[in-house]
């Protein structure tokens, strides 16, 4: 049973608070979809044909001229949801531009993000959508030096498997970005499929393990801890990722 915090907690230089207790992913799913592998070879075997909107690639570009601006290593935040996460990982990775990209405009907004991209110091928020923006960024040779997937939903339910990250048929080109990709969830069926996608993909560039966090990232990671969950990261190392066969 989930345990509860009161008063709701947030990071301390947060506006925003969040509500407890949060129950545990439920789910009838217990172990590694039966059709993993099998949606994991479609996708190797055929290129992502999705069309890329205009606007999308107009918001894209916007972030690209800051990027070639600054000239620094980047630190993508997928999913960065109102943008905390990405104001922490700026203050953990001070020589790099930490981009945070969500495609929501209500979580970016309390953020205080109005319009399709902010800057702030060595931190970027972006409103796009997720699977253009890692297409485009792969189109424009980017190479990233890390790449955080925080607490991504699970979609619990079997028969939304693709609808999981690493089943999506935009992972290889998530992986094509290259660096440091760090995922944390708090299923641990999530973080064995995600590890399983790594091993079919690319052999020995994952580990798994429980993880405490001493100091949250992001306020998903602080609900889940301090409803006494057990957290996931998976770490993977693509620096020697040169090419994934389709």
């Amino acid at each position: 049973m989930a345990r509860c915090l009161k008063p709701p907690l947030s990071f301390p230089d947060s506006k925003r608070t969040m509500q407890y207790c949060s129950r545990p992913v439920d789910s009838s799913q217990n172990g590694i979809h039966r059709r993993l592998y099998k949606v994991l070879s479609t996708h190797l075997r055929a290129e992502f044909r999705k069309p890329i909107s205009v606007k999308n690639r107009e918001s894209f570009f916007a972030v690209d001229a800051i990027r070639r601006r600054l000239d620094k290593p980047v630190v993508l935040d997928s999913g960065c949801g109102t943008g905390a996460s990405t104001a922490k990982l700026a203050a953990l990775h001070p020589d790099a531009l930490v981009i945070g990209v969500d495609k929501s405009s209500h979580r970016l907004a309390k953020g205080q993000l109005d319009h399709h991209c902010k800057e702030n110091g060595n931190r970027l928020l972006v409103k796009m959508d997720l699977v253009d923006f890692w297409r485009l960024a792969l189109q424009q040779g980017w190479r990233l030096q890390k790449h955080y997937l925080l607490y991504p939903n699970p979609w619990p339910l079997p028969k939304h498997l693709q609808r999981r990250w690493y089943a999506h048929p935009v992972f290889p080109d998530l992986l094509r970005l290259g660096g440091i990709l760090e995922m944390r969830c708090n299923w641990r069926v999530y973080a064995e499929e995600f590890l399983a996608t790594m091993e079919f993909i690319a052999p020995g560039t994952c580990k798994l393990d429980e993880y405490h966090a001493k100091t949250s990232i992001s306020l998903f990671e602080l609900k889940f801890s301090a409803s006494g969950h057990t957290l996931y990261r998976c770490y993977c190392n693509l620096d020697n990722l040169v090419k994934i066969n389709q």
